[in-house]
């Protein structure tokens, strides 16, 4: 008995523990988001796409340097290359021979080609960057809304066990009231399966509550178990925020900046593709050595300034430049698509913040009138005046407009979020 009394012991200890672990430290939501901009798996890959395009910048860039290449081998022949010369036969090479070079070439000029390719990469990098930046700020809206959606089912848990007492509560006085004899078991019977029904909701509730809690453990890197208190009091949302400066939020949203990045590489693709048509200037520099006993010189240097053009390609450069353009039209549609629908964002997210305000207003209101009804009907039923159907649906209207309260007091901050991310400033 007394081994079986000291496991107890420690099993309680150790669930102690881990409680303590779980619950005990506060979680603030700068907390919540620090840690999602630091853990969160998408963000963390797609930081890769952006030194991905900073090294093809470098690799574009390559284009203002001089290459250089170098080459050696040696040639197994079966019979020497010969000439004839006047009827006799004179070898002019031998049949096995090494060679070698090494060439300096450099583009002088090709009509802005090299440019325009550079700025397209460049652009590209621009637009990632943004890119990433907007999915950044997308991470941090679904942050908060976990954040406000935990803090909110808290609440609703917390009046979904209120509703369990009170229905508990009549219950015990319809017992008593049958017991009198003043009251038929249908009162009974219906305090039992409001009762029921409340446990269902608890349980409903506490279950959203827990699925919650994970996509918030998913969004900030945390264990799938972690749990702790959020605080209510942490939020540095700005809700007084006037949805007025849509020409402000579009010069701060990072998608309208990558966007306009975008148009701006589907331009310098257009200007690459053009250049096409048009020749380059080059300078070449070289040392060639070929092994040969029949040549006094074996060793030649040489430079060459020449001009290259291409002729026929299989109408490759014009099907180049017409894909440039239509990526050009597409770009500039996308702005001004996405233009629009920022200015539908900040006018939605205004207009749900002041809606949520006024909620708020009416269901504090709705509360002081549900807890006044209930008292009454109460009453009613003690003396006997009122029916147990109306105290169950003046507890069930309690329930209802303390649930809208919470609802709209952290939609309210939802919005505000949102109203802050539409304007650039999340």
């Amino acid at each position: 008995m007394k081994f079986h009394r000291a496991n107890l012991v420690v099993g309680v200890g150790i669930l102690f523990l881990l409680a303590t672990n779980s619950w005990g430290a506060q979680l603030t939501l700068n907390d919540c988001l620090q840690k999602a901009r630091d853990n969160h798996p998408g963000l963390r890959t797609a930081a890769w796409d952006t030194r991905i395009a900073e090294q093809n910048v470098r690799q574009t860039s390559s284009a203002w340097y001089p290459r250089l290449d170098a080459q050696a081998g040696y040639t197994v022949q079966q019979a020497p290359q010969a000439a004839i010369i006047q009827g006799k036969i004179a070898e002019v090479q031998d049949a096995d021979y090494a060679f070698g070079g090494i060439a300096v070439n450099y583009t002088l000029y090709d009509f802005g080609k090299r440019e325009a390719r550079i700025k397209h990469a460049r652009s590209l990098a621009d637009a990632t960057s943004n890119t990433f930046e907007a999915r950044r700020t997308d991470v941090s809206l679904q942050v908060i809304e976990t954040y406000f959606g935990i803090l909110e089912t808290d609440k609703l848990v917390i009046a979904a066990r209120e509703e369990i007492t009170q229905v508990e509560q009549h219950r015990r006085m319809a017992q008593a009231l049958f017991e009198e004899g003043v009251v038929t078991r249908n009162d009974i019977l219906q305090a039992e399966v409001r009762l029921a029904a409340a446990r269902q909701n608890l349980l409903a509730t506490a279950n959203q509550r827990e699925n919650i809690w994970l996509r918030l453990n998913y969004l900030t890197g945390s264990a799938p178990s972690f749990r702790a208190d959020l605080t209510e009091d942490s939020s540095p949302l700005d809700s007084s925020r006037s949805p007025a400066d849509v020409n402000g939020a579009l010069t701060r949203r990072p998608e309208i900046l990558a966007l306009r990045q975008g148009a701006a590489a589907s331009q310098a693709e257009v200007q690459e593709s053009r250049a096409a048509y048009f020749p380059e200037l080059f300078t070449r520099l070289a040392l060639d050595y070929v092994e040969n006993s029949k040549y006094r010189e074996q060793t030649i240097m040489s430079a060459t300034v020449g001009l290259r053009i291409n002729l026929f390609d299989g109408f490759a450069t014009t099907a180049a430049r017409d894909k440039a353009l239509h990526s050009q039209s597409r770009s500039l549609d996308q702005l001004r698509q996405a233009e629009a629908q920022v200015r539908l964002e900040i006018d939605t997210a205004g207009n749900d913040l002041r809606v949520a305000g006024e909620r708020i207003s009416v269901a504090e209101s709705a509360i002081r009138q549900s807890e006044e009804n209930l008292r009454i009907n109460r009453e009613r039923y003690q003396e006997r005046v009122g029916t147990a159907t109306e105290v169950l649906d003046a507890q069930t209207l309690l329930t209802q407009t303390r649930t809208d309260y919470y609802r709209a007091l952290f939609d309210r901050q939802v919005a505000a979020a949102r109203l802050k991310r539409a304007l650039g400033e999340l």
